[in-house]
């Protein structure tokens, strides 16, 4: 963990994505992360805390049937690991498929607040952890989501990346972030991981990578 100083953000070129905040992914869900609920409320003050120019959220949102579940793959079970387009993929539980209630946007955030909504994983071949791009597909590529560009044209050049889930989604998209030139800063208190013991080697992957660790509180413009 960074020093306990201030972390200084210019609000006109800071902009704040929100992860995967979908009922999905809270206690109870089709694929629940631990404590992930305990992130509603101070997410939702983050969002309304004007520190930042833009407020982004990406939302996954998956056909039925999609390449990454489990139940796509006969004799298969929830978090096999098997070759896709030669890389290792996880298989999920079936979840955040589109139009159903567990794929929405968690309704006790303040919605208002965003820009825009960046949907992943729509592909029915491609898994999509990143807001930025999309998992190997086929032809080796990561295709763009274009949030990129968007960023860009909105002015920001700051990113401060807060969800779910830490060691996969939060993870791909600051590594990404950062390799796009972005300034790119996480909040850890503001994530939850899949596998929690995953959390030492995430944080040194994301510090190696450029990105910033640091607490809401000690955020400020």
């Amino acid at each position: 963990m960074r020093d306990r100083s201030k972390v200084t953000v210019d609000r006109e070129r800071a902009a704040l994505l929100v992860v995967d905040m979908q009922p999905d992914f809270m206690p109870g869900g089709a694929l629940a992360v631990d404590e992930a609920d305990l992130l509603i409320e101070p997410i939702g003050r983050l969002m309304t805390s004007g520190l930042f120019g833009r407020v982004i959220a990406t939302q996954d949102w998956h056909p039925p049937g999609h390449i990454s579940f489990a139940s796509s793959h006969p004799g298969r079970s929830p978090f096999d690991v098997i070759d896709l387009w030669g890389r290792e993929q996880i298989l999920w539980p079936d979840h955040c498929v589109q139009q159903t209630p567990g794929a929405a946007l968690h309704e006790a955030l303040p919605w208002g607040t965003v820009s825009a909504v960046v949907r992943k994983g729509t592909d029915p071949e491609v898994d999509s952890y990143s807001g930025f791009r999309n998992n190997w597909d086929k032809h080796g590529r990561r295709p763009p989501t274009g949030l990129a560009g968007l960023l860009f044209e909105l002015g920001m050049d700051q990113v401060v990346i807060a969800g779910l889930a830490r060691d996969f989604c939060v993870r791909w998209s600051a590594e990404d972030a950062r390799a796009a030139g972005f300034r790119t800063i996480v909040p850890w208190d503001l994530t939850r991981a899949v596998d929690p013991e995953s959390d030492q080697r995430v944080r040194r992957d994301l510090l190696e990578n450029g990105v910033e660790i640091t607490t809401s509180e000690l955020l400020t413009t």
